[in-house]
């Protein structure tokens, strides 16, 4: 017999930008509990609103799964005490299992015969673990800070006003954050602000879109937001721009969402789009629109949680509101404009980058010295990229920046072009913070690239060398984000930097590294381990990965395309036996004391085998000197594969530890120059099957 539960969690308005994180948490831990507890079920929903969590199980399991399991005792020979009663040894496993002395078995577990108990486990009713789960889920929900509220010792992030608990139509009895369960929800708070009764599981949606004027699934009620604000888009001639973070806030805002559209004074359109784009998001949380050309044009679109009988009103108000903020915005702007971003420098030596690295105007001197190293490393000019180091950081004393954070950079860009500074000054300021996040576009200019390269290197290096390395889930500098930058910055636009060298150029920058003696290999290790999630992304086994790591290299450019050389490799029909042998190779040349000699007496060859091998690896040594010249690691690895008749054959013809000294060194010479074809690219015995 199956069953439908339901559980609703009523609170005060819930954290907007938190409400999807917490759902998806809460639905995720119900689940593991059930699957761990062998709980069957056909379907599992979850609703979400400003003002409650909410599940709907379908098809529930009675019971847990029942199953037989197989323990294990003592030796059946000690099963009998001197006088042939039953030991204290076989009663103690009778009793732990549940048993009696005489229901025991002897069997033989394939070492020995032992005692053995054959019970059946599970089948507890599923009615009794819910209250449990369900406050498990909910202890275990991601919040940084949970509450108290009234005379309550429960906390969670909001104050908790009701709880709903149905096992088919009959309550389940519980306390829950020290609220009775019962069956009464409540409806949206403007339109059906009242009681409504749920009698099943399965009336619950129905119940709250007809009678409490709610929409409770997240995921339907996004839908219709996104497509009520294309439509309004569409009515006022322009295309909606709908970022997912201010969808999914947007989302967790309302109940039942009404979207209308309203306008400002084009004027502010001079000012960055930017900024407007900005304060209609973070403050207002309005999407803006566009024109068929990408441009900012002088309308917004909000969302109501009401269905208004004015909707007019509603945009008024909306539109007042808007209006001071652009207001502010624009004076910013203008305001700024009459200081120049040159005369801000010395400014910088006030503001504080980190207390024990200095200023953030130290921060631009080093940026300039590491652009002017970078530009060296790959024979490009460096003045406008120093130009741009130095002027970088001036627009976050700027009016601009401090009210609109996000204008980091952008701000500047404005304000170079204003002050007459090299367009490409200018651009690089602009771009210095690409890629902000995964997926991100990249500085368009070399300059750009190197001031964003010079700025995250300076920010890891000196962390590092402070010892405040990332750990756990606390990045405060965000070095993780700015590794994989970094990481991306060099690969895809193909520079050929050697880390090692950078990291020690930007270390010998700062006067004072506490931690300068292992700074560098420290950020490089931290700085190449993102390469595993980077490769995990792309679907590239982690063993395709490790083969290229084994190599100590530190080129990220060159690691990059080694990887794509090894997984090609990976999926010849080749692939297998070589990483095979190479491993049995490994395995043979580590296990010698001393080194290994290269150098190969043909005369000292006993068999076809030997030869054979040896003539080929000759071959090919001359074949791939041209490709490794080129950095065709692909073509190599191709190359290489023809190697596997031979090897196969050399491994089943020819013992290699054989008792001649001399024939033994001289095979373990050959294995070792084979060894080393194939380690110009890559270690590929990580590819062996384990």
């Amino acid at each position: 017999m199956s069953h439908q539960f339901l559980f609703e969690l009523g609170t005060e308005e819930l954290p907007p930008t938190a409400l999807l994180t917490l759902s998806n948490a809460f639905e995720a831990s119900i689940k593991q509990q059930l699957d761990a507890a062998k709980v069957g079920y056909d379907a599992l929903t979850s609703y979400a609103t400003p003002r409650r969590l909410a599940i709907v199980i379908d098809g529930l399991d009675e019971t847990t799964a029942v199953e037989e399991v197989t323990n294990w005792g003592p030796p059946a020979k000690i099963a009998l005490d001197k006088d042939g009663n039953p030991s204290k040894a076989a009663m103690a496993f009778a009793k732990k299992n549940g048993l009696d002395v005489a229901d025991l078995q002897t069997e033989n577990d394939g070492k020995a015969d032992k005692l053995v108990a054959h019970i059946k486990v599970g089948g507890d009713p599923v009615k009794a673990l819910l209250p449990a789960t369900v406050q498990t889920a909910l202890a275990a929900l991601p919040i940084a800070k949970r509450m108290r509220w009234g005379s309550s010792r429960a906390e969670f992030v909001r104050p908790v006003q009701w709880v709903v608990m149905l096992l088919d139509s009959d309550v389940l009895p519980a306390t829950i954050l020290d609220i009775e369960s019962g069956r009464t929800t409540r409806g949206h708070r403007f339109h059906a602000n009242h009681a409504i009764t749920i009698n099943t599981p399965a009336d619950y949606a129905t119940a709250l879109q007809e009678q409490g004027h709610i929409m409770p699934s997240f995921s339907e009620r996004q839908a219709v937001i996104k497509q009520q604000v294309q439509e309004q888009a569409q009515k006022i001639g322009g295309d909606a721009v709908i970022g997912q973070d201010l969808l999914d806030e947007v989302t967790g805002l309302v109940e039942w969402p009404v979207a209308l559209s309203g306008k400002f004074d084009k004027t502010f359109l001079n000012v960055p789009s930017e900024a407007l784009i900005s304060s209609m998001k973070e403050h207002q949380k309005y999407f803006h629109v566009v024109d068929k050309s990408g441009e900012l044009i002088p309308h917004f679109i909000t969302v109501a949680n009401i269905v208004s009988r004015d909707p007019a009103q509603v945009i008024d108000g909306n539109e007042r509101v808007i209006r001071p903020r652009l207001a502010d915005a624009a004076f910013f702007f203008e305001t700024d404009k009459k200081v120049t971003l040159a005369s801000r420098v010395e400014k910088l030596k006030s503001v504080v980058f980190q207390a024990k690295l200095g200023t953030v105007y130290d921060k631009t001197i080093r940026l300039e010295q590491l652009a002017d190293y970078v530009c060296a490393q790959t024979n490009t000019s460096a003045a406008d990229a120093k130009r741009a180091c130095v002027l970088s950081k001036c627009d976050l004393i700027s009016n601009m920046v401090v009210e609109f954070s996000g204008m980091q950079g952008l701000a500047g860009y404005h304000y170079a072009l204003n002050d007459g500074e090299n367009a490409l000054v200018a651009q690089a300021i602009g771009e210095q913070y690409k890629p902000k996040f995964a997926g991100d576009t990249l500085p368009q200019s070399h300059e750009g690239t190197v001031l964003a390269l010079a700025d995250r290197l300076d920010t890891i290096t000196g962390i590092f060398g402070i010892g405040q390395v990332p750990s756990g889930s606390k990045d405060p500098f965000a070095l993780r984000r700015a590794s994989l930058g970094l990481l991306r910055l060099i690969i895809e636009n193909n520079l050929t930097l050697d880390l090692r060298d950078l990291v020690s150029k930007s270390a010998s920058l700062f006067s004072d590294l506490p931690k300068k003696d292992t700074v560098v290999d420290d950020v490089i290790t931290y700085i190449l381990e993102r390469f595993k999630s980077w490769y995990s992304d792309a679907n590239i086994a982690i063993e395709v990965y490790q083969a290229v790591e084994a190599k100590k290299l530190t080129v990220p450019l060159d690691i990059n395309d080694r990887v794509y050389a090894v997984n090609a490799f990976s999926a010849l029909p080749e692939a297998q036996a070589l990483a095979a042998a190479n491993k049995r190779v490994s395995n043979i040349l580590a296990k010698q004391a001393g080194d290994i000699a290269t150098d190969i007496d043909t005369a000292l060859f006993e068999n076809e085998a030997e030869s054979a091998l040896y003539n080929q690896v000759q071959a090919l040594q001359a074949d791939i000197a041209p490709l490794l010249a080129k950095k065709d690691y692909t073509q190599t690895l191709k190359t290489l594969a023809s190697l596997r008749a031979a090897i196969d054959t050399f491994f089943d013809d020819v013992m290699v530890l054989t008792d001649d000294m001399a024939v033994r060194q001289n095979r373990l010479a050959l294995l070792k120059q084979l060894q080393t074809l194939f380690l110009h690219v890559a270690d590929i015995s990580y590819l062996a099957v384990k």
